[in-house]
């Protein structure tokens, strides 16, 4: 009897251990899933974000490019020069560069369907391998200043050198590199966005034109492209679902 009592309070003693430990399990995977919904939300505020960006930049810039391209809607009169100078080469630049920058979220969007992905993908080539082979020598025979004409072909080579990468790793079953550099070409694809917007500034504020139109033919490439480069979690992000 005394043995059997003395072990009743080491017997008691373990409930309130056992109910503390379920009750920190408890409180832990709350947390966690907690964490999870956080994130989550982070990531879709940053999808929304992409898709306000897509619908008030890329589409009126795209449709104008498109409406330009065809002569549905008058060119300024320094793309109306280089229009008269390239009448083939230009107008097939402006409609191919706009539609790739218009298919590129669809493409990006569509990439857990491979039965549309992989069509949808093959038409953005075309249209990036028309527009990068175009942009050579439209940059050349632009009176943009030289250094603006630099940034223009360097751009356009940056964009077919993504793109083929960007084949020779799929074709290599390496998805995840594939991903990131689909991702640096449609950043470098965004140029054309980020450039009129820089140039625009310009006009309003009253900065020297010349120059800010040369640092925009440079930057409105290459530093979505950096941002996409130095942030692949970012990347993984955006991408992930």
């Amino acid at each position: 009897m005394s043995s059997a009592a003395a072990e009743l309070p080491n017997q008691n003693a373990t409930i309130p251990i056992i109910m503390t430990d379920s009750a920190v399990t408890e409180t832990g995977i709350r947390a966690a899933a907690l964490r999870v919904l956080a994130a989550r939300d982070r990531l879709n505020a940053r999808r929304i974000i992409v898709l306000l960006l897509i619908s008030v930049l890329v589409v009126p810039i795209c449709v104008v490019a498109i409406g330009s391209g065809l002569g549905l809607i008058a060119l300024p009169q320094e793309m109306f020069e280089l229009a008269s100078r390239s009448p083939i080469l230009f107008p097939a630049h402006m409609v191919c560069s706009a539609l790739a920058l218009l298919m590129a979220p669809v493409v990006l969007a569509a990439r857990r369907r491979p039965e549309y992905h992989r069509p949808l993908g093959r038409l953005l080539g075309v249209f990036v391998v028309i527009g990068g082979l175009t942009a050579l020598p439209v940059a050349v025979l632009s009176h943009s200043p030289l250094g603006a004409r630099a940034g223009f072909f360097v751009q356009g080579l940056t964009w077919l050198w993504l793109l083929l990468a960007g084949i020779r790793s799929i074709r290599r079953r390496d998805v995840e590199l594939h991903a990131r550099l689909m991702l640096a070409m449609v950043a470098v694809t965004t140029g054309a966005v980020w450039f009129r917007i820089l140039t625009g500034g310009a006009i309003v504020l009253g900065l020297p034109f010349d120059d800010v139109y040369t640092g925009a033919a440079w930057a409105g490439w290459m530093v979505p492209l950096a941002i996409v480069a130095a942030r692949p979690r970012l990347s993984a992000g955006l991408l992930a679902r």
